[in-house]
């Protein structure tokens, strides 16, 4: 396929047309012109990125396809402006063989609507007592590049000690749920004020800062790679600040929701502010920008995560935890990076492509706006306002805390490997959008 990007702004700089031909990027330049049988996209001075890489999905499949489907999730992070994502293992069954995370990856080479990379399980069955067989999983058709218990904590010091020696030998990476669950039994909410006024059990910041530190010590002394989901707190900042001055090889992500919610919005006692790690304070939220901003933190991930009705409009206690994030994160992060000028457009594109996919070794993703490169891409229109509605996102579930609120700036073109996947709102050669 052949496509003339006309009038693009790669990074918010001048306008360009770029030409793209067999999935690279051929040429770059004013007034270029669009060989015969060209697709064309008139960006209309749209920012032109890099298309994003989430390394915290969830898309339910094998198990609970009720909620999602490697099929609608691939969907819903093509719509988001997203090329690639990272599968968590907490499926049923759990993605803790080679024969689960190879019909992950299968399935998602099948949709071909962005490039979907199964995250194996670190313990079988997510149990945190014995090591899954993440040699035979890297070694797979998926080639798992990253493992995580996420939902659950590698609680036991020597499993996760031994978990990052293997890592390390085998090239991967360990993805942490900072979760001291001793700590959080029976947690509903953040532990402070609020919780306390509403009678919820609190979810002190010591139970993931307990862990980070933890964590940061044995991947000191392995010589190891560890990478932070969900950060959450302060707290956790200045850990990840003190490791990262250090020379420790450890990486975080944030989440769009905890960029912008805070534990205010659980007045009401609504589930679709119900989260793990659960929405904080204003102070941590401010302190999770600046990280963000500085490099402390390293990326936004979004923890995508659906739930079926009946697992969200029940009692706050026994809701599940989890936020859809694909369609939203990049018009979150604009509302809370660009927009108060933490990060300007080439700052976006490191937090939400370049880093991401540095962080697991993707060599064809995040990579820079010049000739030569994949055409992994994204359009966005800065301009644009829309207003969030659950019903019309593409996941199967509609559980968005954002329902109703208006949000900056939409993708309109997301591209993989020069081939349009997504296009003014609607997936590309997908019968739904019929």
């Amino acid at each position: 396929m052949t496509v003339l990007i006309s009038r693009a702004r790669p990074y918010g700089e001048e306008p360009v047309d770029v030409l793209i031909a067999d999935g690279e990027i051929r040429e770059i330049g004013a007034g270029l012109t669009a060989p015969a049988g060209a697709e064309r996209l008139d960006a209309a001075g749209g920012i032109l990125l890099p298309g994003f890489v989430d390394l915290h999905t969830h898309l339910r499949e094998p198990g609970r396809e009720d909620t999602e489907t490697i099929e609608t999730g691939s969907a819903a992070a093509a719509l988001g402006g997203y090329t690639a994502v990272f599968a968590m293992a907490n499926t049923d069954p759990v993605a803790d063989t080679a024969v689960v995370t190879d019909h992950v990856w299968r399935r998602g080479r099948e949709v071909g609507l962005v490039d979907v990379y199964p995250v194996g399980a670190v313990t079988v069955g997510l149990a945190g007592t014995k090591l899954a067989e993440l040699g035979t999983m890297a070694a797979g058709a998926a080639a798992v590049r990253m493992f995580s218990d996420d939902g659950k904590c590698v609680h036991d010091p020597l499993l996760m000690r031994r978990a990052l020696e293997y890592a390390t030998s085998l090239n991967v990476l360990i993805a942490q749920h900072a979760e001291e669950p001793r700590l959080t039994e029976g947690a509903l909410a953040h532990e402070g004020p609020t919780a306390s006024r509403l009678g919820l059990t609190g979810w002190p910041r010591a139970a993931e800062e307990s862990i980070v530190a933890r964590d940061v010590i044995l991947a000191r002394d392995a010589g190891a790679r560890v990478h932070i989901c969900h950060a959450s707190t302060a707290g956790t900042v200045e850990l990840l600040r003190w490791a990262k001055a250090q020379g420790i090889a450890i990486t975080a992500e944030v989440t769009p929701h905890h960029l912008l919610l805070d534990d205010s919005r659980l007045v009401g006692y609504d589930p679709v502010n119900k989260v793990n790690p659960p929405l904080r304070e204003v102070g941590d939220t401010v302190a999770l920008r600046r990280a963000l901003a500085e490099g402390v933190l390293d990326c936004v991930a979004t923890d995508h995560a659906p739930h079926a009705a009946q697992d969200k409009c029940c009692e706050f206690a026994l809701a599940r935890p989890g936020m859809l994030g694909l369609q939203t994160a990049l018009s979150v992060v604009v509302a809370t990076m660009l927009t108060p000028g933490l990060l300007d457009w080439r700052g976006v594109a490191r937090v939400l492509s370049e880093r991401p996919a540095q962080i697991v070794g993707l060599p064809d993703q995040g990579r820079p706006i010049v000739v030569g490169e994949p055409a992994n891409l994204v359009l966005v229109d800065p301009d644009a306002v829309w207003t969030v509605r659950g019903a019309e996102l593409a996941s199967i579930a509609d559980n968005t805390p954002y329902e109703s609120m208006e949000l900056p700036a939409q993708v309109t073109a997301t591209l993989l490997r020069g081939r349009i996947t997504a296009r003014d709102g609607k997936v590309v050669d997908r019968s739904w959008n019929d």
